[in-house]
Protein backbone atom coordinates (compact mmCIF):
# COMPACT_ATOMS: atom_id res chain seq x y z
CA UNK A 1 0.00 0.00 0.00
CA UNK A 2 0.93 3.68 -0.52
CA UNK A 3 1.99 5.60 2.64
CA UNK A 4 -0.10 8.34 1.05
CA UNK A 5 -2.90 5.73 1.18
CA UNK A 6 -1.70 4.31 4.76
CA UNK A 7 -2.05 7.99 6.05
CA UNK A 8 -5.68 8.45 4.56
CA UNK A 9 -6.94 5.31 6.06
CA UNK A 10 -5.40 5.98 9.23
CA UNK A 11 -7.11 9.44 9.58
CA UNK A 12 -10.55 7.77 8.67
CA UNK A 13 -9.66 5.26 10.85
CA UNK A 14 -8.74 7.65 13.78
CA UNK A 15 -12.16 9.80 13.46
CA UNK A 16 -13.99 6.76 13.60
CA UNK A 17 -15.38 7.57 10.18
CA UNK A 18 -13.81 3.56 8.95
CA UNK A 19 -14.27 0.28 11.13
CA UNK A 20 -11.35 -2.24 11.98
CA UNK A 21 -12.90 -4.69 9.54
CA UNK A 22 -13.63 -1.94 6.58
CA UNK A 23 -10.14 -0.85 7.12
CA UNK A 24 -8.60 -4.79 6.60
CA UNK A 25 -10.78 -5.18 3.73
CA UNK A 26 -10.00 -2.07 1.71
CA UNK A 27 -6.22 -3.31 2.20
CA UNK A 28 -6.53 -6.57 1.14
CA UNK A 29 -9.04 -5.47 -1.90
CA UNK A 30 -6.74 -2.60 -2.58
CA UNK A 31 -4.04 -2.56 -5.33
CA UNK A 32 -1.04 -1.70 -3.96
CA UNK A 33 -0.33 1.09 -6.16
CA UNK A 34 -3.85 2.62 -5.54
CA UNK A 35 -3.31 6.30 -4.49
CA UNK A 36 -4.77 8.51 -1.56
CA UNK A 37 -7.45 10.76 -4.18
CA UNK A 38 -8.34 7.29 -5.89
CA UNK A 39 -9.43 6.04 -2.61
CA UNK A 40 -11.16 8.60 -1.12
CA UNK A 41 -12.92 8.73 -4.46
CA UNK A 42 -13.87 4.66 -3.84
CA UNK A 43 -14.70 5.78 -0.22
CA UNK A 44 -17.31 8.52 -1.55
CA UNK A 45 -18.69 6.12 -4.27
CA UNK A 46 -19.14 3.33 -1.77
CA UNK A 47 -20.93 4.97 0.96
CA UNK A 48 -18.45 4.29 3.70
CA UNK A 49 -17.15 8.03 4.17
CA UNK A 50 -19.69 10.85 2.91
CA UNK A 51 -18.03 13.99 4.30
CA UNK A 52 -16.41 14.65 1.20
CA UNK A 53 -14.88 18.20 2.90
CA UNK A 54 -12.67 15.49 5.41
CA UNK A 55 -12.03 13.51 2.77
CA UNK A 56 -10.03 16.28 0.49
CA UNK A 57 -8.35 17.78 3.60
CA UNK A 58 -7.47 14.43 4.50
CA UNK A 59 -5.95 13.90 1.27
CA UNK A 60 -4.17 16.61 1.13
CA UNK A 61 -2.50 15.75 4.76
CA UNK A 62 -1.90 12.48 3.68
CA UNK A 63 0.29 13.15 0.56
CA UNK A 64 2.08 15.96 2.80
CA UNK A 65 2.96 13.31 5.28
CA UNK A 66 3.94 11.05 2.68
CA UNK A 67 6.37 13.41 0.93
CA UNK A 68 7.96 14.18 4.28
CA UNK A 69 8.23 10.99 5.17
CA UNK A 70 6.60 10.29 8.63
CA UNK A 71 6.57 7.09 10.30
CA UNK A 72 3.96 5.33 9.00
CA UNK A 73 0.50 4.62 12.23
CA UNK A 74 -0.70 1.12 12.84
CA UNK A 75 -3.48 0.45 11.40
CA UNK A 76 -5.85 -2.27 12.42
CA UNK A 77 -4.66 -6.18 11.20
CA UNK A 78 -2.30 -3.92 8.75
CA UNK A 79 1.78 -3.70 9.38
CA UNK A 80 3.01 -0.16 9.30
CA UNK A 81 6.31 -1.78 8.09
CA UNK A 82 5.76 -1.23 4.33
CA UNK A 83 6.61 -4.85 3.85
CA UNK A 84 4.83 -4.66 0.08
CA UNK A 85 7.71 -3.08 -1.25
CA UNK A 86 5.98 -3.08 -5.27
CA UNK A 87 8.99 -2.65 -6.73
CA UNK A 88 10.55 -5.96 -5.52
CA UNK A 89 13.70 -3.77 -4.31
CA UNK A 90 16.30 -5.98 -2.04
CA UNK A 91 16.40 -5.44 1.73
CA UNK A 92 19.36 -3.16 2.34
CA UNK A 93 19.68 -5.07 5.63
CA UNK A 94 21.44 -7.81 3.53
CA UNK A 95 23.94 -5.18 1.90
CA UNK A 96 25.84 -5.41 5.63
CA UNK A 97 26.96 -9.00 4.95
CA UNK A 98 28.31 -8.25 1.39
CA UNK A 99 32.15 -7.22 0.33
CA UNK A 100 34.02 -7.12 -2.25
CA UNK A 101 33.13 -8.39 -5.59
CA UNK A 102 29.25 -9.87 -4.22
CA UNK A 103 28.66 -6.04 -2.80
CA UNK A 104 29.76 -4.52 -6.16
CA UNK A 105 27.44 -6.91 -8.07
CA UNK A 106 24.29 -6.13 -5.62
CA UNK A 107 24.91 -2.35 -5.66
CA UNK A 108 25.02 -2.76 -9.82
CA UNK A 109 21.80 -4.88 -9.35
CA UNK A 110 20.33 -2.29 -7.43
CA UNK A 111 20.88 0.37 -10.56
CA UNK A 112 19.89 -2.26 -12.85
CA UNK A 113 16.30 -2.38 -11.48
CA UNK A 114 15.98 0.89 -11.09
CA UNK A 115 16.17 1.59 -15.10
CA UNK A 116 14.08 -1.44 -15.38
CA UNK A 117 11.41 0.28 -13.78
CA UNK A 118 11.47 4.06 -14.82
CA UNK A 119 12.95 5.69 -11.57
CA UNK A 120 14.66 8.64 -12.65
CA UNK A 121 16.68 8.99 -9.22
CA UNK A 122 18.14 6.75 -6.69
CA UNK A 123 18.85 8.09 -2.88
CA UNK A 124 21.33 6.27 -0.97
CA UNK A 125 21.78 8.47 2.19
CA UNK A 126 22.83 8.53 6.03
CA UNK A 127 19.80 9.04 8.50
CA UNK A 128 17.46 8.51 5.68
CA UNK A 129 15.18 5.71 4.01
CA UNK A 130 16.45 5.14 0.75
CA UNK A 131 14.42 6.27 -1.87
CA UNK A 132 13.43 6.32 -5.55
CA UNK A 133 12.10 8.89 -7.72
CA UNK A 134 9.21 7.24 -9.88
CA UNK A 135 7.23 9.30 -11.85
CA UNK A 136 8.15 12.69 -9.99
CA UNK A 137 7.39 11.03 -6.64
CA UNK A 138 9.56 9.90 -3.85
CA UNK A 139 9.16 6.09 -3.08
CA UNK A 140 10.73 4.68 0.14
CA UNK A 141 12.59 1.17 -0.28
CA UNK A 142 12.58 0.91 3.23
CA UNK A 143 11.10 1.94 6.34
CA UNK A 144 14.29 2.17 8.07
CA UNK A 145 16.83 5.20 7.39
CA UNK A 146 20.37 3.83 6.85
CA UNK A 147 23.33 4.45 9.04
CA UNK A 148 26.10 6.03 7.90
CA UNK A 149 28.46 3.20 7.49
CA UNK A 150 26.21 1.43 5.49
CA UNK A 151 25.53 4.32 3.50
CA UNK A 152 28.58 5.06 3.29
CA UNK A 153 29.58 1.22 2.18
CA UNK A 154 27.08 1.13 -0.75
CA UNK A 155 28.17 4.42 -2.00
CA UNK A 156 32.05 4.39 -1.93
CA UNK A 157 32.00 0.66 -3.19
CA UNK A 158 32.05 1.09 -7.08
CA UNK A 159 34.55 4.36 -7.01
CA UNK A 160 38.12 3.88 -8.12
CA UNK A 161 41.37 4.83 -6.17
CA UNK A 162 40.83 8.59 -7.66
CA UNK A 163 37.52 9.09 -7.29
CA UNK A 164 38.02 8.14 -3.36
CA UNK A 165 40.56 10.45 -3.37
CA UNK A 166 38.62 13.31 -4.49
CA UNK A 167 36.38 12.74 -2.31
CA UNK A 168 38.01 12.34 0.67
CA UNK A 169 39.65 15.62 -0.01
CA UNK A 170 36.45 17.98 -1.54
CA UNK A 171 34.00 16.12 0.04
CA UNK A 172 32.01 16.19 -2.90
CA UNK A 173 32.12 14.07 -6.12
CA UNK A 174 30.16 14.45 -9.03
CA UNK A 175 30.96 11.60 -11.78
CA UNK A 176 29.33 9.42 -14.68
CA UNK A 177 28.51 5.75 -13.47
CA UNK A 178 28.40 3.43 -16.01
CA UNK A 179 27.60 -0.13 -16.04
CA UNK A 180 28.50 -2.89 -18.43
CA UNK A 181 26.07 -5.21 -20.29
CA UNK A 182 23.96 -7.05 -17.75
CA UNK A 183 21.52 -10.69 -18.79
CA UNK A 184 18.70 -8.85 -19.52
CA UNK A 185 20.92 -6.94 -22.05
CA UNK A 186 20.18 -3.29 -20.46
CA UNK A 187 23.41 -1.04 -20.64
CA UNK A 188 23.06 1.45 -17.07
CA UNK A 189 24.28 4.69 -16.63
CA UNK A 190 24.09 7.16 -14.08
CA UNK A 191 25.15 10.66 -13.31
CA UNK A 192 26.20 10.63 -9.75
CA UNK A 193 26.92 12.89 -6.75
CA UNK A 194 28.25 12.39 -3.24
CA UNK A 195 28.01 14.61 -0.59
CA UNK A 196 28.89 14.54 3.31
CA UNK A 197 26.11 16.41 5.11
CA UNK A 198 25.24 16.54 8.77
CA UNK A 199 24.64 12.84 9.10
CA UNK A 200 27.20 11.08 7.03
CA UNK A 201 27.56 10.56 3.57
CA UNK A 202 24.46 11.21 0.88
CA UNK A 203 24.97 9.90 -2.61
CA UNK A 204 22.02 10.78 -5.48
CA UNK A 205 22.24 8.85 -8.99
CA UNK A 206 20.12 10.11 -11.93
CA UNK A 207 19.39 7.03 -13.79
CA UNK A 208 19.94 7.63 -17.57
CA UNK A 209 17.47 5.66 -20.10
CA UNK A 210 18.96 2.65 -21.52
CA UNK A 211 17.82 3.55 -25.27
CA UNK A 212 17.97 6.89 -26.97
CA UNK A 213 14.32 7.47 -27.72
CA UNK A 214 12.62 9.60 -30.37
CA UNK A 215 11.22 13.21 -30.18
CA UNK A 216 8.08 11.21 -30.20
CA UNK A 217 8.56 8.98 -27.70
CA UNK A 218 9.40 11.15 -25.74
CA UNK A 219 6.13 12.90 -25.93
CA UNK A 220 6.34 16.06 -28.62
CA UNK A 221 3.25 16.09 -30.63
CA UNK A 222 5.40 19.06 -32.67
CA UNK A 223 8.33 16.58 -33.28
CA UNK A 224 8.22 17.82 -37.11
CA UNK A 225 8.48 21.52 -36.12
CA UNK A 226 11.46 20.71 -33.79
CA UNK A 227 13.34 18.83 -36.81
CA UNK A 228 12.79 21.76 -38.71
CA UNK A 229 15.11 23.29 -36.57
CA UNK A 230 17.78 20.88 -37.04
CA UNK A 231 18.10 21.71 -40.44
CA UNK A 232 20.21 24.63 -39.78
CA UNK A 233 23.91 25.01 -40.67
CA UNK A 234 23.79 27.86 -38.12
CA UNK A 235 22.10 29.50 -35.34
CA UNK A 236 21.51 28.71 -31.75
CA UNK A 237 18.41 26.25 -30.33
CA UNK A 238 18.01 26.02 -27.07
CA UNK A 239 16.48 23.73 -24.79
CA UNK A 240 15.09 25.46 -21.25
CA UNK A 241 13.09 23.68 -18.51
CA UNK A 242 13.28 23.56 -14.70
CA UNK A 243 15.94 21.25 -13.02
CA UNK A 244 14.57 17.53 -13.72
CA UNK A 245 12.30 17.97 -16.25
CA UNK A 246 13.97 15.71 -18.90
CA UNK A 247 16.54 18.56 -20.89
CA UNK A 248 19.90 16.04 -20.89
CA UNK A 249 17.13 13.34 -22.04
CA UNK A 250 16.13 15.77 -25.21
CA UNK A 251 19.26 17.15 -25.78
CA UNK A 252 20.48 13.49 -26.69
CA UNK A 253 17.96 12.97 -28.50
CA UNK A 254 18.56 15.78 -30.90
CA UNK A 255 22.43 14.64 -31.15
CA UNK A 256 21.24 11.06 -32.41
CA UNK A 257 18.72 12.62 -34.90
CA UNK A 258 21.86 14.69 -36.36
CA UNK A 259 24.20 11.85 -35.98
CA UNK A 260 21.49 9.93 -37.89
CA UNK A 261 20.93 12.21 -40.67
CA UNK A 262 23.41 14.28 -41.62
CA UNK A 263 27.22 14.25 -42.19
CA UNK A 264 28.87 16.66 -39.91
CA UNK A 265 31.48 16.65 -36.93
CA UNK A 266 29.50 17.21 -33.76
CA UNK A 267 31.41 18.31 -30.83
CA UNK A 268 29.39 17.88 -27.02
CA UNK A 269 30.67 19.29 -23.87
CA UNK A 270 28.92 17.48 -20.89
CA UNK A 271 28.64 17.49 -17.06
CA UNK A 272 28.92 14.62 -17.06
CA UNK A 273 28.39 12.75 -20.11
CA UNK A 274 24.94 10.69 -19.56
CA UNK A 275 24.48 9.24 -22.45
CA UNK A 276 27.20 7.67 -24.70
CA UNK A 277 26.46 8.52 -28.64
CA UNK A 278 28.57 5.93 -31.23
CA UNK A 279 29.72 8.26 -34.15
CA UNK A 280 27.77 7.17 -37.42
CA UNK A 281 26.60 9.11 -40.23
CA UNK A 282 28.05 11.85 -38.02
CA UNK A 283 31.50 12.30 -35.87
CA UNK A 284 30.44 12.72 -32.63
CA UNK A 285 33.10 14.01 -30.27
CA UNK A 286 31.92 14.03 -26.27
CA UNK A 287 34.03 16.14 -23.59
CA UNK A 288 33.48 15.76 -20.12
CA UNK A 289 34.07 18.96 -18.17
CA UNK A 290 36.39 17.78 -15.32
CA UNK A 291 37.88 14.63 -17.09
CA UNK A 292 38.69 16.01 -20.47
CA UNK A 293 38.40 20.03 -20.28
CA UNK A 294 38.37 22.51 -17.54
CA UNK A 295 34.90 24.44 -17.55
CA UNK A 296 32.18 24.93 -20.13
CA UNK A 297 33.66 28.18 -21.60
CA UNK A 298 37.71 26.71 -22.14
CA UNK A 299 36.04 24.11 -24.15
CA UNK A 300 33.94 25.90 -26.61
CA UNK A 301 36.67 28.09 -27.18
CA UNK A 302 38.79 25.10 -27.94
CA UNK A 303 35.95 23.87 -29.98
CA UNK A 304 36.28 26.30 -32.33
CA UNK A 305 39.42 25.32 -33.16
CA UNK A 306 38.49 21.49 -33.80
CA UNK A 307 37.11 22.03 -37.13
CA UNK A 308 33.28 21.56 -35.95
CA UNK A 309 29.75 22.00 -37.88
CA UNK A 310 27.55 21.23 -34.65
CA UNK A 311 28.20 22.32 -30.58
CA UNK A 312 26.38 20.76 -28.15
CA UNK A 313 26.61 22.52 -24.88
CA UNK A 314 25.10 20.52 -21.32
CA UNK A 315 24.44 23.83 -19.90
CA UNK A 316 24.68 27.55 -20.28
CA UNK A 317 24.99 29.61 -16.92
CA UNK A 318 27.83 32.11 -17.06
CA UNK A 319 28.34 35.30 -19.22
CA UNK A 320 31.35 33.65 -20.92
CA UNK A 321 29.71 30.54 -21.95
CA UNK A 322 26.96 31.99 -23.31
CA UNK A 323 29.08 34.81 -25.29
CA UNK A 324 31.19 32.17 -27.03
CA UNK A 325 28.11 29.96 -27.61
CA UNK A 326 26.06 32.93 -29.52
CA UNK A 327 29.31 34.15 -31.69
CA UNK A 328 29.94 30.45 -32.52
CA UNK A 329 26.33 30.36 -34.02
CA UNK A 330 26.84 33.86 -35.68
CA UNK A 331 29.51 32.97 -37.21
CA UNK A 332 28.65 29.56 -39.22
CA UNK A 333 28.29 26.98 -36.35
CA UNK A 334 25.02 25.12 -35.11
CA UNK A 335 24.85 25.51 -31.19
CA UNK A 336 22.77 23.82 -29.43
CA UNK A 337 22.52 24.25 -25.79
CA UNK A 338 20.15 23.90 -22.65
CA UNK A 339 18.81 26.75 -20.01
CA UNK A 340 17.19 25.95 -16.53
CA UNK A 341 13.93 28.14 -17.43
CA UNK A 342 10.76 28.08 -16.76
CA UNK A 343 9.68 28.95 -20.37
CA UNK A 344 10.89 31.19 -23.66
CA UNK A 345 10.61 34.60 -22.32
CA UNK A 346 12.40 33.86 -19.48
CA UNK A 347 14.71 32.19 -21.14
CA UNK A 348 15.63 35.09 -23.26
CA UNK A 349 15.92 37.53 -20.60
CA UNK A 350 18.54 34.66 -18.63
CA UNK A 351 20.55 34.69 -21.52
CA UNK A 352 20.44 38.26 -22.15
CA UNK A 353 20.41 40.08 -18.70
CA UNK A 354 23.90 38.93 -17.81
CA UNK A 355 25.67 40.99 -20.06
CA UNK A 356 26.61 44.63 -18.60
CA UNK A 357 24.90 47.48 -20.20
CA UNK A 358 27.53 48.33 -22.62
CA UNK A 359 26.93 45.14 -24.66
CA UNK A 360 22.98 44.97 -24.52
CA UNK A 361 22.72 46.62 -27.47
CA UNK A 362 25.43 44.53 -29.47
CA UNK A 363 24.07 41.06 -28.04
CA UNK A 364 20.47 41.63 -28.63
CA UNK A 365 21.32 42.42 -32.41
CA UNK A 366 23.82 39.31 -32.99
CA UNK A 367 20.76 36.85 -30.74
CA UNK A 368 17.79 37.94 -32.71
CA UNK A 369 19.57 37.03 -36.03
CA UNK A 370 21.31 34.24 -34.30
CA UNK A 371 18.60 32.11 -32.99
CA UNK A 372 16.64 29.59 -34.33
CA UNK A 373 14.00 28.25 -31.95
CA UNK A 374 13.84 27.63 -28.07
CA UNK A 375 11.85 24.34 -26.71
CA UNK A 376 10.52 24.73 -23.59
CA UNK A 377 9.49 21.86 -21.62
CA UNK A 378 8.03 20.65 -18.60
CA UNK A 379 6.59 17.30 -17.06
CA UNK A 380 3.84 17.00 -15.44
CA UNK A 381 1.58 14.55 -13.18
CA UNK A 382 -0.76 12.45 -15.31
CA UNK A 383 -3.96 11.01 -14.87
CA UNK A 384 -2.35 7.83 -15.27
CA UNK A 385 -0.30 8.20 -12.38
CA UNK A 386 2.85 8.90 -14.65
CA UNK A 387 3.96 11.69 -15.68
CA UNK A 388 3.47 14.02 -18.88
CA UNK A 389 5.46 16.20 -21.17
CA UNK A 390 4.13 19.81 -21.93
CA UNK A 391 6.03 21.77 -24.21
CA UNK A 392 6.61 25.15 -25.96
CA UNK A 393 8.31 25.91 -28.77
CA UNK A 394 9.17 29.48 -30.10
CA UNK A 395 10.05 29.83 -33.52
CA UNK A 396 12.45 32.96 -34.57
CA UNK A 397 10.90 35.27 -37.42
CA UNK A 398 11.06 38.64 -38.22
CA UNK A 399 8.71 39.57 -35.23
CA UNK A 400 10.57 37.96 -32.79
CA UNK A 401 13.59 39.13 -34.19
CA UNK A 402 12.34 42.41 -33.62
CA UNK A 403 11.45 41.90 -30.23
CA UNK A 404 14.25 40.97 -29.12
CA UNK A 405 16.23 43.35 -30.80
CA UNK A 406 13.84 46.23 -29.25
CA UNK A 407 14.37 44.93 -25.77
CA UNK A 408 10.64 43.71 -25.48
CA UNK A 409 10.05 40.50 -24.52
CA UNK A 410 6.36 41.47 -23.33
CA UNK A 411 5.63 40.94 -26.39
CA UNK A 412 6.65 37.28 -26.92
CA UNK A 413 3.27 35.69 -26.17
CA UNK A 414 1.34 37.63 -28.67
CA UNK A 415 4.38 36.60 -31.48
CA UNK A 416 3.71 33.17 -30.32
CA UNK A 417 -0.14 32.97 -30.68
CA UNK A 418 -0.03 34.73 -34.05
CA UNK A 419 2.88 32.67 -35.26
CA UNK A 420 1.53 29.28 -35.04
CA UNK A 421 1.57 28.89 -38.72
CA UNK A 422 5.15 28.50 -38.35
CA UNK A 423 4.92 26.08 -35.69
CA UNK A 424 5.06 27.91 -32.23
CA UNK A 425 3.31 27.12 -29.44
CA UNK A 426 2.66 28.16 -26.48
CA UNK A 427 2.99 26.31 -23.21
CA UNK A 428 -0.68 27.37 -22.61
CA UNK A 429 -1.87 25.57 -25.55
CA UNK A 430 0.21 22.30 -24.69
CA UNK A 431 -1.55 22.02 -21.21
CA UNK A 432 -4.80 22.91 -22.60
CA UNK A 433 -4.29 20.15 -25.01
CA UNK A 434 -3.25 17.63 -22.33
CA UNK A 435 -6.26 18.82 -19.92
CA UNK A 436 -8.43 18.36 -22.98
CA UNK A 437 -7.20 14.91 -24.07
CA UNK A 438 -7.88 14.04 -20.58
CA UNK A 439 -3.80 13.64 -19.60
CA UNK A 440 -3.89 15.68 -16.85
CA UNK A 441 -6.34 16.79 -14.26
CA UNK A 442 -8.48 19.91 -13.75
CA UNK A 443 -5.70 21.25 -10.81
CA UNK A 444 -2.49 20.41 -12.51
CA UNK A 445 -3.43 22.47 -15.56
CA UNK A 446 -5.02 25.49 -13.10
CA UNK A 447 -1.59 25.04 -11.47
CA UNK A 448 0.27 25.21 -14.28
CA UNK A 449 -1.57 27.83 -16.91
CA UNK A 450 0.01 30.88 -16.70
CA UNK A 451 -2.36 34.02 -15.90
CA UNK A 452 -1.32 36.32 -19.10
CA UNK A 453 -2.98 33.93 -21.19
CA UNK A 454 -6.52 32.64 -21.31
CA UNK A 455 -7.27 28.97 -20.64
CA UNK A 456 -8.73 28.86 -23.95
CA UNK A 457 -6.39 29.52 -26.96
Amino acid sequence: MRPETHWLLHFCHDNQLLTDSQVQGIASNFDASTDAQTCARMLLNAGWVTDKDFLDSAVDAAIKNAREGFDLPELPGISSGGSENPFNFPDFNDFKELEGSALEREVKALFLRCQQIGASDLHITAGARPSIRHHRRLVYLSNAPLPDSLARKINLCLLNEAQRTKFETDMDLDYALAIGESTEGYRTRCRANLMEQKKGIAGTYRIVADHLMSLEELGFPNADDIRKLLNYNNGIILVTGPLGCGKTTTLATLVHELNQNRREHIITIEDPIEVRQNSENSIVTQRQVGEHTTSFNSALMSALREDPDIIVVGEMRDLETIEIAVTAAETGHLVIATMDTRDANSTLNRMLDVFPPSQQNQIRSMTAGSLRGVICQRLLPSTDDSVVLACELLVNNSAVAAIIRDGKETGLNNAMQSGKKFGMRTMNDSIQALLEAGRITEEVAQANLRSSESKKS
